[in-house]
């Protein structure tokens, strides 16, 4: 039986492994695989990053788990790198799992070398080898294994290969007799020598390690060697300052290139590449994704049938009517109905489960006959996509696009997230590596990017008006460019570089599909279900009082403002407790006829322009402060407001939609 990790710390027998290696070579999956269900995520410390801990039971010893954030070197850049180094350093680790990509060995060895350098008890795990042997590549692992004199593992966690041996490597773990010396040439080993003949303190990291990090100007380890050192720090920041003012053109390029060249000897003949290699229909494929011609189109098809057709026609339409249409409207709502007029006959409590904002009849059939089949269905598609290894690929072909509003193709992962719900990806925007970046993400997320439920709801509507979805999209994206162009310009600040690793294109797994899409909708209904309900009392509430009344009353001029009747109100009030919700409130307005084609295109680009709701709000007051939250809620309304106004004239003055 596992226990839990703070039970193993009181008792003072854990032992923990950290997964270390760059992001999107299958560190996530090995964790999974190790711990199984015994998982927890929460924030580092001081941080807005998360970081998965798992437990696992190995030859009867106990061990915590941890999956830190992807990181490309010791060095740090982003903040996710800056956690995976402070996790290395403070938790010091007992096995420290590196895990590479196969078909990137030479690249990514550069950082198992730092980390051999750094002293750390390090296991080379090199994973997805069967798609590197699927292109012709053979690895001899034990030659590397020698070069390296560390244990290096062959696997596939995809398929589960290799997971024995790394259970084996973890729990027999031995540190080498002779560990592997890092040699370089004299004139940096002099520049090494200058400041480690200066250390002293105790550390976590090697002193030859430490230096090299002095030397490329890590603020972070100095502080670190400063606490440590007290009054000799003074002659290492002497020390350093004085070789990187002497090496000030050349140290940086002197490292890298020797660190390549003992990687280079150190791999030779480990890899064997085929002379006449044969392209995989993956890598066929992946090309044809990331090159604009073929990939824009590619992208449209997947929206199509991903979106418009399986989100939009069978979640929103098929499941929709057959939940909400039919299970509640002509079977549960009447069944509930009568039984609780049955068990009392006090008007308000009847008024409060079942009556027209009841939390039964109203905000359970919207949570579950409106709002969980889209949710269900957007999910699915999402996890399909995810497992194929697509969306990389996405934010590459849309990294130029981005550039033009401040953003990188990194962006676009928030993005997409934020169709399946805005406040998830709100959360995610603090992945991005600048605060601007995630200011400006964060507005486009509130303004334009509508939550999987309320774009299924609407993509079911509109279809039934002619032209109406085509305007709705072309507002939608016009707005989203326009928008972010303009705010790029005026925030300070310049796009930050962005690379990211391809993990490869493979046929997705029906088991990791339903483990994520199931997840996702626990963690999604969970979170609405609440909110529905509080909004169904809150509603109730305005109702007995005639607050309700009133508010619908005072919001009347702003309904006339954009073209629709006084009832539209109540879908803007109902949107401001979860778009959803006012997307089911839109859902019911129309089949009560009340919305012609004119006004339910007017009304749906202005829901989805409306301001965020109040889980989204919440959200982005804990990652961006009051002061940026409040702006982009008071731009948001005025752009949604205004653009409806807009574009209610432009459909009167041309007679469109009726």
């Amino acid at each position: 039986m596992s226990t839990t990790g703070s039970e193993q710390q009181q008792s003072g027998t854990v032992r923990r492994v950290a997964l270390v290696g760059n992001p999107n070579v299958g560190k996530s999956v090995l964790f999974n695989a190790l711990t199984g269900s015994y998982v927890t995520v929460s924030n580092y410390p001081g941080t807005s990053v998360e970081v998965s801990r798992g437990t696992v039971r190995i030859d009867g010893q106990s061990w915590e788990v941890i999956d830190t954030p992807g990181m490309y070197a010791i060095h740090t850049i982003t903040e996710e790198e800056r956690v995976a180094r402070e996790i290395l350093l403070n938790e010091r680790p007992d096995v420290v799992l590196h895990v590479l990509d196969a078909r990137n060995l030479e690249r990514m060895l550069t950082m198992t070398l730092q980390l051999v350098e750094a002293g750390l008890p390090v296991v080379l795990v090199v994973n997805i080898m069967d798609e590197a042997e699927r292109m012709g590549l053979q690895f001899d692992l034990e030659l590397l294994r020698q070069r390296l004199n560390i244990p290096v593992i062959g696997a596939a966690m995809a398929r589960k290969r290799g997971l024995a041996e790394i259970q084996q490597a973890i729990a027999g773990y031995q540190p080498p007799q002779t560990p592997r010396v890092i040699s370089y040439s004299r004139l940096l080993e002099g520049d090494i020598h200058a400041v480690t003949s200066l250390m002293t303190g105790s550390y976590q990291l090697s002193h030859r390690a430490l230096a090299l990090l002095l030397l490329q100007g890590d603020e972070e380890v100095a502080e670190l060697v400063r606490g440590c050192e007290g009054a000799g720090a003074v002659a290492i920041e002497q020390a350093v300052r004085g070789i990187a003012f002497e090496r000030r053109e050349s140290f940086h390029l002197d490292l890298s290139m020797e660190r390549k060249e003992i990687i280079r000897k150190a791999v030779q003949g480990v890899v064997q590449v085929p002379a006449n290699r044969r392209e995989t229909m993956g890598e066929r494929l992946s090309r044809l994704t990331v090159n604009p011609l073929t990939g824009v189109p590619l992208l449209l098809l997947t929206l199509y049938f991903g979106l418009y057709r399986f989100v939009g026609d069978f979640g929103a339409g098929t499941l929709v009517d057959f939940m909400e249409g039919t299970l509640f409207e002509k079977y549960f709502n009447p069944w509930i109905t009568d039984l609780v007029k049955g068990i009392t006959s006090w008007w308000p409590l009847q008024e409060l489960l079942v009556g027209e904002y009841g939390v039964i009849t109203l905000g359970v059939r919207y949570a579950v006959g409106i709002i969980l089949p889209i949710v269900a269905t957007f999910f699915l598609f999402f996890s399909l996509l995810e497992d194929t290894g697509y969306f990389p690929r996405l934010a590459l072909l849309v990294d130029r696009i981005f550039k033009r509003f401040g953003l990188t193709g990194r962006a676009v992962i928030p993005m997409v997230l934020g169709f399946g719900c805005s406040t998830m990806a709100t959360m995610v925007t603090r992945t991005l590596e600048t605060v601007r970046e995630r200011i400006l993400a964060t507005l486009l997320l509130a303004l334009a990017i509508p939550c999987s439920a309320q774009l299924g709801v609407i993509i079911a509507l509109l279809s039934k008006v002619p032209g109406g979805l085509a305007i709705w999209a072309g507002m939608m994206t016009l707005l989203f460019l326009v928008v972010g162009f303009v705010a790029a310009k005026l925030l300070p600040g310049e796009t930050p570089m962005f690379y990211m690793e391809l993990p490869p294109m493979r046929l997705p797994q029906l088991s990791n599909v339903l483990t994520k899409t199931y997840t996702r909708m626990q963690w999604y209904f969970l979170e609405i279900l609440p909110l529905f309900v509080v909004a169904s009392v809150l509603l109730w509430l305005g109702k007995i009082t005639n607050f309700f009344e009133t508010l619908v009353s005072a919001m009347n001029p702003v309904m006339q403002f954009i073209g629709l009747p006084r009832e539209a109100a109540v879908a803007f009030i109902f949107g401001f407790f979860r778009r959803d919700y006012g997307a089911a409130g839109l859902y019911d307005l129309q089949t009560k006829g009340l919305l012609d084609g004119r006004q339910l295109t007017v009304a749906a680009v202005t829901l989805t322009l409306f301001i965020p709701c109040v889980a989204q709000f919440l959200m982005m007051k804990k990652e961006r402060g009051w002061q940026v939250s409040l702006g982009i809620f008071g731009l948001v309304s005025l752009l949604a407001f205004g653009t409806g106004y807009l574009l209610n004239q432009f459909l009167v003055a041309t007679r469109w939609l009726g």
